[in-house]
This record gives structure tokens, C-alpha cells and sequence, in this order.
């Protein structure tokens, strides 16, 4: 009879610490931090370097002699107008996935925020937008609002790219290095007018001793 109390007893308390667990595990949250600026934790590209080097790059292509001249020239052929730029698909030619619609996306915000240049979307925007422009053209849009067919501006230079990796290792010590090259080229003529290369470089130690 004792035993058996005993046994009763285990099993109650072992049957309310699997409820108590399982409502702990229902109810609680995860823990969210907001943070202003991306922790480096794994070593590996992050939001950190994309705004270093987009940041760094676009200044040497604003300060760049020819790049001012250029846009001096176009201005007096084109009524005081900027040139327009167009920012074609960087290549990710490093050892690990890096989207590099974002690496694009905020090269093309530096350089609007410099005041500079002028831009014309592309990829998969610009053929949105001629859809929907010619959705309003075939009798969907008044002939008054309706956008114009024929009418886009034309890019006039154009940046192209290109991010490589190369990592070095000895032991539990490596080295990660990543290139990250900018070209500005006149589009009519196929001149190059800028370009640029900026480094990230990061030394990484990780623990010898492996779970």
C-alpha cells in the first residue's frame, strides 16, 4: 500500500511538471531586441558592410573629375537637365550568397541622396511599369490621364558591379575578404567614366573546441 501511494504521488508530481512545462512553452515570447545597427556575428556579409561600401563608393564617384565634367557637358546639351543613370544587376561572384538587389538598391539611394544624378528604374520595375502603362493606353484610362507611350528617358550612364570574396584560414583563425568594384560607363559611347573598388576585410576567430 505504501508503494503504491509513493508510485501515485511520482506519477502526479511527474504528470504536473509536464503540464507546467507545456504551458511555459505555450505562453511564452520571444525575445526581440531592436538595434540601429546590425551586430557582426557570424563574420559573414551583412547590412553593416553594404552601407560602408555603397557610402564609400558613391563619394569617390561624386568627388571623380570626369564623372563632373560629364554632367557639366550633358547639362549645357540638355537644358540644364541631369543625366539620368540606370543601375544594371551587380554579380555576386564571392564564395556565399549575397542578394545583390539590395547591394543595387542602396548604391542607387547614396547616389540620390548626393543630388548628382538623376535615375531610371530597371529590371523588374521598369517592366511593371510599361505593363501598367500599356494597360492605360488600351482604353482603361482616360485619353486625358492616360500615360504616354514613347515617352521614357533614356539612361545616359549606367553602373554595373561586381562583389568577390576570398577567404583565408589557418586553424580556428580566418581572414574574409570581400572586393566590391563600381563602374560608371557612358552609354552612348561605351567610355568607362569612374571606377571604383572598395574592401571589407574581417578577422575571425572561433572557438577550438566543438559541441
Amino acid at each position: 500500500m505504501k508503494h503504491l501511494f509513493i508510485r501515485k504521488i511520482s506519477h502526479a508530481t511527474l504528470a504536473a511538471a509536464v503540464a507546467a512545462i507545456l504551458l511555459a512553452s505555450c505562453s511564452s515570447a520571444p525575445k526581440v531586441t531592436r538595434v540601429d545597427r546590425q551586430a557582426d556575428l557570424s563574420g559573414y556579409w551583412n547590412d553593416n558592410d553594404v552601407q560602408q561600401v555603397c557610402n564609400e563608393l558613391i563619394q569617390s564617384c561624386v568627388d571623380s573629375t570626369n564623372v563632373d565634367r560629364f554632367i557639366n557637358i550633358y547639362a549645357q546639351n540638355h537644358k540644364g537637365e541631369s543625366p539620368a543613370a540606370i543601375v544594371l544587376p551587380f554579380k555576386n561572384a564571392s564564395s556565399e550568397h549575397i542578394d545583390m538587389q539590395i547591394v543595387s538598391n542602396s548604391l542607387r539611394a547614396s547616389i540620390l541622396n548626393s543630388g548628382k544624378l538623376d535615375f531610371v528604374e530597371s529590371g523588374s520595375a521598369r517592366e511593371a511599369i510599361r505593363a501598367e502603362r500599356a494597360d492605360q493606353s488600351n482604353n482603361n484610362a482616360s485619353e486625358e490621364t492616360a500615360a504616354a507611350m514613347g515617352q521614357e528617358t533614356g539612361a545616359a550612364i549606367a553602373f554595373t558591379g561586381e562583389v568577390r570574396s576570398i577567404v583565408d584560414t589557418a586553424g580556428n583563425v580566418s581572414t574574409r575578404t570581400y572586393y566590391v568594384k563600381a563602374t560608371l560607363t557612358n552609354m552612348e559611347t561605351d567610355r568607362i567614366l569612374w571606377e571604383g573598388e572598395d574592401t571589407v576585410r574581417k578577422n575571425i576567430k572561433r572557438s577550438p573546441f566543438k559541441l
